[in-house]
């Protein structure tokens, strides 16, 4: 759809086009896993006036039974036709909506509303937009029960070691279908292992967009008989599946995080964005790396980046600033390389906003660039150099974040308190766990 719609008329409008039937009404719970329900296309008006009211107890980390009842209010300019849907005369598409409390104020709970406010702290600073470029990376598998994977193809790889081109064609021409442009797609380095990269946008837009995206990609894999995994490290010994995350600041139309007079070719503002985000990883790390499995991927060697560093061209480092290209001033930009795919996108391009704007604000300094392997420093070089290092699990990562002001202020207190409790009780379910490694590697000789 070339032109997003803008109102509801012209919702209405594209249904009638389209022959819609039934419309879904998308939002997320707090751990970033989708959520639905269908209306009729006759609901519409009631939708857009008064919202439709739903049971939110069962949601995670929504209200208790007692105070449950929650209001969907959809969003007229995310509609559009699922691809993946019959198209004769009663077809389904799919709207976000924003979760409003009985009294029509925004659901303290409601992840996409934690990002609208930050977006509103960004725009009161002065910034028009922050916009965002995740790359989201995704294993295909031969079903949902084992990881016997597909091909044995590596890193941009194009040959009948690719079994997933075809899929991976249909999924892109579907995400266009979708409005979401597509700048890339490609075999990634582990078997089996794909990549599909949207052009940046708007923070609010590309969180909708990411979980329009992990839905079209397992509905398409579907389709072929095949399951997607966003799981961040399905296979011991391979690469696990980043979300390396690009982003910027704009102010009246052009990049704030260019400069052409420094030698990095990065603005005041820039650097302290960036050093808001390096100050802040440790304590921000459980929302972008939120799973026990998270914490398998984020272990040196594998290019997911557990350094707290920033570098031009190092890989290693947990931030990157590609090198600037004349005449490419908008492009100037960061790479945070340790968030995953699997992280609830709201919440995490909130924190990551929070933390550069605290940056910002606060005049934070930012460090040397670290141009060396840091995978290749001893831990002494690494403490002396005062390099920290994110959390190793997940249990460590929640206490740290149990202690930040800025991710309580971000999420608000009902997120927060529910976020920590929750992910604290994924750690303690995992850690009491007896493995097959600990039976393999104890049982016969204890």
């Amino acid at each position: 759809m070339a032109d997003r719609p803008q109102t509801p008329e012209d919702v209405k409008a594209l249904v009638a086009e389209h022959g819609i039937r039934f419309v879904r009404l998308w939002f997320t719970d707090i751990l970033g896993q989708l959520k639905s329900f269908s209306i009729s296309n006759e609901q519409l008006d009631d939708a857009f006036e008064g919202g439709m009211g739903f049971d939110g107890s069962s949601i995670t980390g929504f209200n208790a039974i007692e105070e449950s009842d929650m209001i969907a209010v959809p969003d007229p300019t995310t509609f559009n036709v699922l691809p993946w849907r019959p198209e004769d005369g009663a077809g389904v598409a799919r709207m976000f909506a924003d979760v409003q409390t009985p009294e029509r104020r925004p659901y303290e709970g409601d992840p996409r509303h934690v990002l609208r406010r930050a977006e509103e702290r960004a725009h009161a600073m002065g910034f028009d937009a922050f916009n965002v470029g995740p790359e989201l990376e995704y294993y295909l598998f031969r079903d949902n029960r084992s990881t016997e994977v597909l091909d044995e193809g590596g890193y941009f790889d194009l040959t009948t070691l690719d079994a997933g081109s075809d899929v991976r064609r249909d999924t892109v021409l579907a995400l266009e279908r979708l409005g979401i442009d597509v700048e890339y797609s490609h075999h990634e380095v582990g078997p089996s292992q794909h990549e599909i990269d949207m052009r940046y946008s708007s923070a609010l837009k590309m969180a909708d967009d990411c979980m329009t995206y992990r839905i079209t990609v397992k509905e398409y894999a579907l389709k072929y008989g095949w399951h997607a995994t966003f799981m961040p490290k399905p296979l011991f010994g391979q690469n696990g599946s980043g979300m390396h995350t690009h982003q910027s600041l704009f102010k009246d139309g052009h990049n704030a995080f260019y400069d052409p007079d420094d030698k990095y070719f990065l603005s005041d503002v820039g650097k302290a964005f960036i050093a808001g985000q390096l100050r802040h990883a440790r304590e921000i790390c459980s929302i972008f790396a939120q799973w026990v499995n998270s914490y398998k991927r984020l272990v040196p060697g594998y290019e997911a980046p557990v350094y707290v560093a920033w570098s031009r061209r190092n890989r290693s480092a947990l931030v990157r600033v590609p090198l600037y290209h004349p005449g490419k001033e908008n492009a100037t930009r960061m790479e945070l390389r340790s968030p995953d795919p699997a992280c609830n996108p709201y919440l995490t391009f909130a924190v990551l906003l929070q933390a550069g704007l605290e940056g910002i604000e606060r005049g934070y300094e930012l460090p040397e660039p670290m141009e060396k392997n840091l995978y290749h420093l001893s831990p002494d070089e690494r403490r002396r150099l005062g390099i920290e290092q994110l959390p190793e699990t997940l249990g460590e990562a929640i206490e740290v974040t149990a202690e930040s002001e800025l991710v309580l202020r971000t999420l608000g207190e009902h997120i927060f308190n529910r976020y920590v409790e929750i992910k604290r009780q994924e750690w303690e379910d995992y850690r009491v766990q007896v493995t097959p490694w600990e039976l393999e590697r104890y049982l016969a000789i204890l």
